[in-house]
């Protein structure tokens, strides 16, 4: 299992009429994540895209809310990957509020695509390799 932790404020444009943020806008809160739950490995979309050919797009997203977040609210976003990947990447994400209360929750699944194909294939070693150690059992 690995697991990562990001910071993001909401902003004014980010909220509905109410001052919470608008529902539509959580995916986004994922997408910054997945994206920085990578970087945290060494690794990029922007790599796999230039130097292995490969996106990653989104298959599936479930997503459950428990409370609102506000504007302004600093959320962390704890992104975590507790399977090793093989053709599809499934990821968990925990949205919390800055008393640590749990706002939001999401399963978010990707595959793997070569983009001179448009096939799905296998999670590069590029990722793999970085992901090995936090799954000693494979």
């Amino acid at each position: 299992m690995y697991n990562h932790s990001y910071k993001k404020r909401v902003r004014y444009a980010e909220t509905d009429k109410m001052g919470y943020l608008y529902y539509g806008h959580y995916a986004k809160y994922y997408e910054i994540g997945r994206v920085e739950f990578m970087r945290s490995l060494g690794v990029t979309y922007k790599d796999l895209e230039d130097e292995q050919g490969i996106m990653l797009p989104v298959v599936n997203l479930e997503s459950r809310y428990f409370k609102p977040a506000y504007y302004d609210e600093e959320i962390e976003i704890q992104t975590v990957l507790n399977v090793m990947p093989r053709k599809i990447l499934t990821f968990k994400h925990e949205l919390y509020n800055p008393k640590k209360v749990l706002i939001n929750k999401a399963e978010v699944k990707l595959v793997f695509v070569e983009m001179s194909s448009n096939k799905i294939v296998s999670a590069p070693s590029i990722l793999t390799d970085k992901l090995t150690p936090f799954f000693p059992q494979i």
